[in-house]
């Protein structure tokens, strides 16, 4: 029979950022899970802004006030980079689910350009309300 050595063994450590060289893929994974749950708390947000709306004039002029502030604004902004992010993520998987676009070289790219389709659209979207005044 073997003996078991008495007291915590030592496990190994998952493979992490000590390990792995980072990459921008990498950023992408992350950046991705991060935007799910975003969109979590926007889920709630919007949630919240139709308990106020049924709730009267007095509730939804305090929660658009709320969302009107600037907390509330980098708040929307945020939002709306997690909602194009995941709109090109999912893009950039179903890319990835045909099999193609696995190069290290293709898979940086889409992932750069991914990232970059994000921070423009959620840019033009913001630049829009505030030139046509949906932010007054």
């Amino acid at each position: 029979m073997t003996e078991a050595s008495p007291g915590v063994r030592e496990r190994p450590l998952s493979p992490h950022l000590q390990i792995w060289r980072w990459h921008v893929t990498m950023l992408g994974s992350i950046l991705h899970r991060a935007c799910l749950m975003a969109l979590y708390v926007g889920a709630l947000i919007l949630v919240g802004w139709a308990l106020a709306l049924a709730s009267g004039p007095d509730a939804y002029a305090t929660y658009t006030g709320l969302l009107g502030s600037l907390l509330g604004k980098l708040v929307l902004i945020g939002l709306t980079f997690a909602l194009f992010f995941q709109i090109s993520s999912v893009v950039r998987h179903a890319l990835w689910d045909t099999g193609r676009a696995f190069t290290p070289k293709v898979a940086d790219t889409i992932t750069i350009a991914s990232i970059v389709f994000a921070v423009v659209a959620t840019a033009v979207v913001w630049i829009l309300a505030g030139v046509t005044g949906g932010l007054s």
